[in-house]
């Protein structure tokens, strides 16, 4: 080729590059890439909030987190025992075949499977049986209305379609298992997957035989993972990208200042935690020091909570005792409290326990939750004041997801904001009882409270909603009292957009929702 032709062919692909894209499409930045195109392959907020634009369940949310139909038009409980949903007809997916029970009875299987990350999302579950080609019944363990909540998460698939591909088992993206799911989709939602390449863009197009009211204008959105927040920030700003989800706090006032750019800010319903591995033992042999009650009070008091929300969150986060935050159903003001940072009693209840100068590894993410990495600095810093010798294991979540899935921390970073069921029961079921069957599928640390299962599972069956919650926080108590999670705060979030983007559904949930956004000139 000819250096002329060669200079043509450069000069117009960079015109190609650096062409706006058109109002329809939306150029979406990320944090971070999802982690599998199969909504049972892990229990993360973000991989669901992306999927939700593929995949559909029974039922939604509304913009009051009220429940409202989807895939399901009317729902009823029988007899305590089961709920039973009529379908809505005239669904398709996305290959064009037709939506049915059998892909609800499939789809609920695949999703309570004993090999399903996601099981612990419907802890009620019993059994789901086809009535007719439009009818389901759902068994479950008690007639809380808060089995609705928890569907909300449960995405349909087509039925036909997991058999011909080998999918009817759940894939594990923390056990590495993987099949045909993990990079391929069909579902019944407003948008449709167009290609994938892992860590670098995923592309969705237009659903134009979606059975729901269109309310957005786009036709294309392009998703791009981009880890560096400096980069995500450059990349607003010189308008390469439409939107960005994880705006850094740090860079908000600089973003705020800048004429085409729009912010919005909040205090996320995600609470952060740090948390300990309660086996026998360490992954180095060690008898484990954290089951000692005394060595994770230590803990708690070398931390200074409002030094992090002022020094790392620049007073953006809202620091917490309570393991819940304010807007979830359970919360108990008289729970929400915390002592000032007491380095000298840390050391005292240190050397009581006998664990003076404990050496441990805390294990974080980069990538996880808002100014992770900037958080374990200072918390390491602060518990060697407090007679600590930790040493930090910082990575992407992609790398440290398997090892604190599979137990394999001392200690820990988790987050949790009580989705999709917005209430107590998310955290006491899924978190903090005793793992066994559909019960405490995240708690990551092997701990076991008999009094917390008893509570818990008295609040699944209590029908009256105010002595659920009474029993919630009676649960809620045992686990502060026993220091069983150390609550940091409620996260601050803040997307960055350019002004061409109109409208978008932020929530305190922090899920986007680009089916309700308008682009415009």
């Amino acid at each position: 080729m000819s250096r002329v032709k060669s200079f043509i062919l450069a000069a117009l692909t960079a015109a190609a590059i650096a062409a706006p894209a058109s109002a329809e499409t939306l150029r979406w930045g990320g944090r971070a890439d999802i982690f599998s195109l199969d909504p049972y392959s892990v229990p993360s907020t973000s991989n669901l909030a992306f999927l939700n634009h593929i995949y559909e369940g029974l039922v939604r949310y509304d913009a009051d987190f009220k429940i409202e139909p989807a895939l399901a038009t009317e729902w009823k409980l029988v007899d305590d025992k089961r709920w039973r949903f009529t379908l809505r007809k005239g669904v398709k997916f996305h290959d064009g075949a037709d939506f049915t029970a059998d892909d609800v009875v499939a789809s609920f299987k695949r999703a309570s499977d004993e090999t399903s990350p996601l099981r612990g999302n419907i802890p009620l579950f019993a059994g789901v049986s086809k009535v007719d080609d439009y009818t389901v019944d759902i068994e479950v363990t008690a007639p809380t209305s808060l089995f609705l909540n928890d569907i909300t998460n449960i995405f349909i698939f087509d039925a036909t379609w997991l058999k011909a591909n080998n999918s009817e088992k759940p894939t594990d993206f923390a056990s590495k298992v993987e099949g045909y799911t993990t990079q391929h989709t069909n579902g019944t939602g407003p948008f449709k997957l167009e290609s994938r390449v892992p860590d670098s863009k995923t592309v969705l197009v237009v659903n134009d035989g979606w059975w729901d009211e269109k309310k957005h204008n786009l036709d294309r959105i392009e998703f791009m993972p981009i880890s560096s927040a400096a980069t995500r920030v450059a990349a607003v700003l010189s308008g390469e990208i439409d939107v960005i989800d994880s705006a850094p706090i740090q860079d908000l006032p600089r973003l705020e200042s800048s004429p085409g750019i729009t912010v919005k800010k909040r205090t996320e319903l995600r609470t952060v935690f740090v948390a300990f591995n309660r086996k026998e033992k360490l992954e180095d042999g060690r008898p484990n020091p954290f089951n000692d009650l005394r060595v994770r009070q230590a803990f708690e008091a070398s931390i200074d909570r409002d030094l992090i929300n002022k020094k790392v969150m620049r007073g953006l986060a809202r620091p917490s005792g309570s393991l819940i935050a304010p807007e979830i159903s359970g919360y108990a003001k008289s729970l929400d409290t915390y002592s000032p940072a007491d380095p000298a009693r840390a050391q005292q209840l240190l050397a009581d326990a006998g664990m003076k100068d404990l050496a441990f590894t805390y294990m974080c993410m980069n990538d996880e939750s808002i100014n992770e990495e900037d958080i374990c600095s200072g918390i390491v810093n602060m518990l060697k004041r407090g007679g600590f010798q930790p040493t930090m294991d910082i990575a992407p979540r992609a790398v440290q997801t398997p090892k604190r899935s599979n137990g394999k921390a001392d200690v820990f970073n988790l987050s949790w904001a009580n989705e999709p069921t917005l209430d107590a029961y998310s955290l006491l079921s899924q978190v903090l009882s005793t793992r066994k069957g559909a019960m405490g599928v995240s708690n990551y640390g092997g701990w076991s409270n008999p009094e917390i299962d008893k509570l818990v599972d008295q609040a699944a069956h209590e029908p009256d909603n105010t002595k659920r919650l009474a029993l919630e926080e009676a649960a809620l108590k045992i686990a502060k009292d026993e220091t069983m999670l150390i609550p940091l705060h409620q996260q601050p979030i803040a997307w960055a957009m350019l002004s061409t983007v109109k409208s978008v559904d932020f929530r305190a949930d922090n899920k986007p929702r680009h089916w309700h956004t308008m682009m415009g000139k």
